[in-house]
């Protein structure tokens, strides 16, 4: 089992940067595939981006492509989402996500696919 905690939100104004993190609980957290998804109000649940375990595989939504960063440090048991130029369609609550992986390296897209869930940090862009 492992726990989740995002931190970073906050009010950032069009074109600045913001960078979220989420800490990990749990001794294998490096066998976990990881993700971070966002819901703004009225809208379904929406993938942002993920990661491998071994950092080798990333992968990110059109919509934040050559934006948004996803890291990890499995040493520290956090992953991390750097998010520059933003905008205000990205105002949402962001949300980190963990899958355990039993074999192989692989990302994760699907929120289905997820076992384990932060209880998100807002994010706000003001125009």
């Amino acid at each position: 089992q492992v726990q989740l905690v995002e931190s970073g939100g906050g009010l950032v104004q069009a074109g600045g940067s913001l960078r979220l993190s989420c800490a990990a609980s749990g001794r294998t957290f490096s066998r976990y595939a990881m993700g971070w998804f966002r819901q703004a109000p009225g809208k379904e649940r929406e993938f942002v981006a993920a990661i491998s375990w071994s950092s080798v595989i990333t992968y990110y939504a059109d919509s934040v492509k050559g934006r948004f960063t996803i890291s990890r440090d499995n040493a520290k048991n956090t992953i991390y989402l750097q998010m520059n130029s933003l905008k205000p369609e990205d105002t949402a609550v962001y949300y980190c996500a963990a899958d355990q992986v039993i074999s192989g390296v692989v990302v994760r897209t699907l929120k289905d696919e997820y076992d384990y869930w932060g209880q998100g940090t807002q994010v706000t862009v003001s125009s």
